[in-house]
């Protein structure tokens, strides 16, 4: 209520005439929600007032939206230049996001086995579940699947917009339901998001869609090619932080066909969803599938086994967790030497991600590999280790400087996108 409340007051110049604030609440709410209930939510402080600038006063009639979405866009950049203090975590908190980023029970009452593992009540262990839940720590609890694996095809996407129109553009982007990682990064092509489109959808021609939006100089499509490495894990125990070698064996999975059935995508739309804090969290699931919690399990781990599902785990928030270096570290590896390069940066612990891409004139990197880090410093402290023992000396990082979107892909879910043909640039 103190968020509402505040940009009512704000945006509303102190008269809360409630017709012209709810169109502004209407058209800016993702934006409101994340700049001003993150702040509030880390105990960071406010965006300062002479941050934000107030629409001029209008009759009714003629109230220009775009003032507010400016100024709400203007609270989300203060807000991002001065990243909030991470949530305070004790060691207990630690061990056990640690712990369930890998690996999280699946049986009927996960709390009790998770609160077993750890020596506490099973009231405790909800108790700090749901604590980290709201401290923005912990995002999500649920499975995890493999976009290709369930027929869809997706992007890593680049674009050089136009300074001046980052946001508008940005807003634009993130309205299209499968795209579910948006960032600023600092580099000419300024911003960079992952697109998913489902089974029977064209992939380019949605991303030739987004490359007309007006203020868009160049797009340029970057589909994954080989993939070595995908599972992001933040070590969240600084004791048992690893050196920084390639130590980590790969994943097998078995090779089996998989063609989605209307049963598979039911239960992927169930079991994609968040997790719930009570004693036998799955049932709800289990009995909308018309399934018993054990039947559960046992396709979950199928699926793990082939590759369906990466795995049933939770996801943090990196900033929140203290992870505000997020770097992208692109190589410019010789063609015999990739897969050789890629494999080997795969095993690094300190890589969530790693992929060959291609290559155009304007852009000569072909292997990505992503490091969290909780400062710049470190982060180019450990590519520049990597570099050493990979030896490839062609790199950059690309930091983000702001999110606008990150979420997860909601599968099998219809949705639709339509884009205004004011914001396209002339055919």
């Amino acid at each position: 209520m103190r968020t509402i409340a505040y940009v009512i007051a704000y945006l509303s110049g102190g008269s809360l005439f409630l017709p012209r604030v709810l169109l502004v609440l209407r058209d800016n709410a993702s934006a409101v929600h994340c700049c001003y209930l993150n702040c509030a939510r880390a105990g960071a402080p406010w965006p300062p007032i002479p941050a934000l600038r107030r629409p001029d006063p209008r009759p009714r009639h003629t109230f220009n939206r775009a003032d507010g979405r400016r100024a709400v866009q203007q609270a989300a950049a203060a807000a991002e230049q001065a990243p909030a203090p991470p949530a305070k975590l004790d060691g207990l908190d630690r061990e056990m996001l640690n712990e369930i980023q890998w690996s999280f029970p699946l049986e009927a009452r996960p709390y009790d086995a998770l609160a077993s593992r750890f020596g506490i009540g099973a009231e405790e262990a909800k108790s700090r579940i749901s604590r980290l839940k709201r401290s923005g720590v912990l995002r999500q609890l649920s499975a995890i699947f493999d976009t290709r694996r369930l027929g869809y095809k997706s992007s890593l996407v680049a674009m050089q917009v136009e300074p001046g129109r980052l946001e508008r553009v940005a807003e634009l982007v993130n309205a299209h339901p499968g795209v579910s990682h948006n960032y600023e990064r600092r580099h000419e092509f300024n911003l960079w998001f992952t697109l998913a489109v489902p089974p029977g959808a064209d992939l380019k021609s949605e991303v030739g869609r987004l490359g007309r939006i007006r203020g868009v100089a160049r797009t340029r499509m970057l589909p994954t090619i080989r993939l070595f490495k995908i599972g992001v894990r933040l070590e969240m125990v600084e004791s048992k932080k690893r050196d920084v070698a390639p130590s980590e064996p790969k994943k097998e999975v078995e090779q089996a066909e998989f063609a989605p059935s209307e049963s598979d995508k039911e239960f992927v739309r169930q079991l994609q969803r968040d997790l719930p804090v009570e004693d036998r969290p799955f049932l709800p699931a289990a009995r909308a599938l018309g399934m018993s919690e054990d039947e559960v399990f046992e396709r979950l781990r199928r699926y793990e086994r082939i590759g369906v599902m990466r795995r049933y785990a939770a996801i943090l928030r990196h900033r929140d967790a203290g992870f505000t270096a997020n770097g992208m570290i692109v190589w410019k590896v010789p063609d015999g030497r990739v897969e050789d390069v890629g494999s080997r940066l795969g095993a690094f612990p300190q890589v969530s991600h790693c992929y060959q891409r291609p290559v155009y004139p304007d852009w000569k990197y072909n292997v990505f590999s992503m490091i969290h880090c909780k400062s710049e410093g470190e982060a180019r402290s450990t590519a520049a280790s990597i570099r050493d023992q990979i030896g490839v000396d062609e790199y950059e990082i690309l930091f983000s400087a702001r999110e606008f979107k990150k979420t997860r892909v909601e599968y099998f879910v219809e949705g639709s996108f339509e884009i205004d043909e004011s914001e396209l640039a002339p055919a």
